[in-house]
């Protein structure tokens, strides 16, 4: 019996704010009602549950409900009559229903990524606290109308679906700020146009010697390597081979190919070919190892920032620092962009920073392949990614170390008008990076 079990059966549990439960459960314990008047995150997530408790909503304090890796077929309606329930987690089940009564009246974050969900109620656009919603991985052919009133929402994973096109109604919504679509049918045209424009080194898995793991993500795993060379020398490489099955960003092979297609950069890590010959297929890319004086500029989202990185307590820097990293990320996106790419995820979390202000941007799980045939709605997907570079001069400039009157005007400046409500306000990064000086 799993020790935390143990403990909830024995009384041991009393006040608990947090429960996490992983021992192969068909059913929900009885105890954890004991912790009612306490319990505010419950954690479900691999288990063999197939229902919840129709008065689940005695847990009067739920703010917080992880569901993934169960056997749900459909969301559970007592989920949705929890009156302080705000986070609702059912990754990779077998969901194809949800019902409207299943949507809690404070909803923010709804995770239903790697499901098999063709549809979802009108009753979402009711649910006007919405700031995250991933659903990559579905059958899904449309959103409901009803979701342009989900003035909130700010991040929204589509990736992997059956979609024809983007929702009419989605890119003039004030605040989204993050948004991955690709694996799409409307996606696929550019996704394969800028694959046969990119010729790729292809490098032999021979050739290469895996050495200590230098990282995880949802798509793949980063390895140190050493790659042999024709004169026999052994040159420093990271290889990132892809785990193939869809994240919740969408699938890893939309992210390849918007890192082969990306070009070099001086605010890119450079890709240096794509692996060949591997004994399993796997897919995997050889990039360059970057200097370990690099490190990552901040957290990602915690379950209260929901949708805003969290920064350590000692993210200080001058004003001078800050504006260099903010010129190498615009130059950066702005190359992206001209490539036909948006990143998606232009978040603190994945950009790489070595103390000084030299910045890299990392991570592509989300990045999109933009529309070649439809200028209009290229330049306003091109301005969502605007809004999070606002996002992300806030924060840097909310850590400057007393910027002179030039500077904290510029950043401020900027700032206000990526973040403006009206999308159309919103400047495209090649005017960003000439505001910054780039």
């Amino acid at each position: 019996m799993n020790a935390t079990l143990g403990r909830l059966r024995a009384g041991e549990m009393a006040g608990a704010q947090r429960l996490d439960l992983c021992c192969g459960l068909t059913e929900l314990p009885p105890e954890v009602f004991a912790l009612a008047d306490s319990l505010e995150v419950l954690n479900l997530s691999g288990n063999a549950l197939r229902t919840l408790p129709h008065d689940l909503h005695r847990l009067h304090r739920l703010r917080v409900l992880f569901c993934s890796d169960n056997q749900f077929t459909e969301l559970p309606e007592a989920v949705g009559q929890c009156p302080r329930l705000e986070m609702v987690a059912f990754k990779a089940n077998q969901i194809s229903r949800v019902p409207a009564a299943a949507l809690p009246p404070l909803l923010r974050w709804l995770i239903l990524t790697d499901n098999r969900i063709d549809a979802l109620p009108a009753e979402l656009g009711a649910r006007a606290r919405l700031q995250k919603l991933m659903l990559a991985g579905n059958r899904l052919q449309a959103l409901p109308k009803s979701m342009a009133a989900c003035r909130a929402l700010e991040l929204v994973r589509m990736s992997a679906n059956r979609f024809e096109a983007l929702p009419g109604w989605l890119l003039s919504l004030p605040r989204l700020s993050w948004l991955a679509f690709a694996g799409n049918p409307f996606d696929e045209a550019p996704e394969a146009m800028a694959m046969d424009a990119q010729p790729t080194r292809a490098i032999d898995w021979a050739s290469l010697s895996l050495q200590h793991k230098l990282g995880e993500g949802a798509s793949g795993v980063i390895h140190q390597a050493a790659w042999r060379q024709p004169d026999g020398s052994l040159r420093p490489v990271a290889v990132k081979l892809f785990k193939g099955a869809v994240t919740s960003d969408g699938w890893p092979h939309s992210e390849m190919a918007a890192c082969l297609a990306a070009g070099p950069h001086p605010g890119l890590i450079p890709v240096l070919g794509r692996v060949a010959h591997h004994p399993d297929a796997s897919a995997g890319l050889v990039l360059e190892l970057v200097d370990p004086s690099f490190r990552n500029l901040a957290g990602p989202p915690s379950l209260a920032s929901c949708t805003r990185d969290v920064y350590g307590d000692d993210a200080r820097w001058s004003a001078e620092t800050a504006l260099h990293m903010a010129r190498g990320i615009a130059s950066a996106i702005a190359r992206l962009h001209a490539h036909g790419i948006l990143h998606g995820d232009l978040y603190g979390h994945n950009i790489l920073w070595n103390g000084r202000g030299d910045a890299l941007l990392g991570d592509f799980g989300a990045a999109s392949f933009l529309p070649r045939d439809d200028a209009s709605q290229s330049q306003a997907l091109q301005r969502t990614e605007a809004r999070a570079f606002g996002c992300l001069l806030e924060e840097l400039a909310a850590r400057c170390e007393a910027p002179d009157a030039a500077t904290g005007a510029l950043l401020a400046g900027l700032q206000a008008r990526c973040l403006d409500d009206d999308p159309a306000g919103r400047p495209l990064f090649d005017e960003i990076a000439a505001a910054l000086g780039t």
